[in-house]
């Protein structure tokens, strides 16, 4: 598919996350998703605007929420790269703990980018980024392309559970998040799964056999085993170390939040 085929437009609320695939589409090609819908383009001159009024933005992002600017930034393409601007008032929160300023602007790389617009309230609104990249044997991705998936970490059902309720100040896009205590995750999966006994001790252990399966593995994960005679504060941040790779690798995404925050309830 050519850049001349490819046509820009707005994409459905109901569009699933970034995170799992997106669609077709040239090498440059952007697509951003909030909560209220989004939009995608090719790699033209063009920009993309986002922020609280949505009759004047194609991204309509914190549309309920006056902490928000009604323009709070821009997604800027000269022709061939893409730039994420920051033109609101409050900083855009970007991965890990980076943060970008009010009247400042970086590149977007290839491949997924989750963004958080934040307010003194502590409430934060997701823009889902990915700018398509070309394949690994430097052939544009095409039509008959597929998608490649990131190379996700394995979790059964119980264990994404815990690790959501374990990494969910991550998950919101909270400022300087932490991993919750052992028993902030177990009342969190009483209150969404009463039918279950959750308890302090066991989602600890769910936690660390996930840990020691991903530290052993095939690519071993460093920083989240604990080292003989180092003591017990140092848990928060092994937990914190898993949560830092399963973010980068996209095992856990904020759409995932959704069983925590009145989902269907079923597991």
């Amino acid at each position: 598919m050519s850049i001349e085929d490819y046509r820009q437009g707005f994409l459905p609320s109901t569009m699933r996350s970034l995170a799992d695939e997106v669609p077709p589409a040239p090498p440059g090609t952007i697509f951003a998703l909030a909560a209220g819908g989004g939009f995608t383009s090719p790699p033209r001159r063009f920009t993309i605007h986002f922020g609280r009024e949505r009759e004047d933005v194609h991204v309509p992002v914190g549309v309920n929420d006056p902490y928000i600017s009604r323009q709070h930034g821009k997604l800027i393409c000269g022709g061939h790269e893409w730039w994420l601007r920051n033109d609101g008032r409050l900083p855009i929160q970007l991965p890990g703990e980076a943060m970008l300023l009010s009247g400042y602007s970086i590149p977007l790389d290839p491949g997924y980018t989750p963004v958080f617009l934040g307010s003194s309230r502590n409430k934060s609104h997701l823009i889902e980024l990915y700018v398509v990249g070309v394949g690994a044997s430097g052939a544009a991705v095409g039509v008959h392309s597929q998608t490649k998936a990131p190379e996700v970490y394995d979790l059964n059902p119980v264990e994404r559970l815990v690790l959501t309720a374990l990494a969910q100040r991550y998950l919101r896009g909270e400022r300087y998040p932490q991993p919750v205590s052992w028993n902030q995750v177990a009342d969190d999966l009483c209150r969404a799964f009463p039918e279950r006994s959750w308890t302090a001790s066991g989602v600890a252990h769910r936690v660390a056999t996930v840990r020691e399966r991903l530290a052993q593995g095939a690519h071993p994960v460093p920083g989240i085993l604990r080292e003989d005679g180092v003591g017990e504060p140092v848990g928060n941040t092994l937990n914190h170390n898993l949560i830092q790779a399963l973010l980068r690798a996209a095992t856990l995404t904020p759409a995932d939040l959704h069983v925590l925050d009145g989902g269907d309830g079923e597991l």
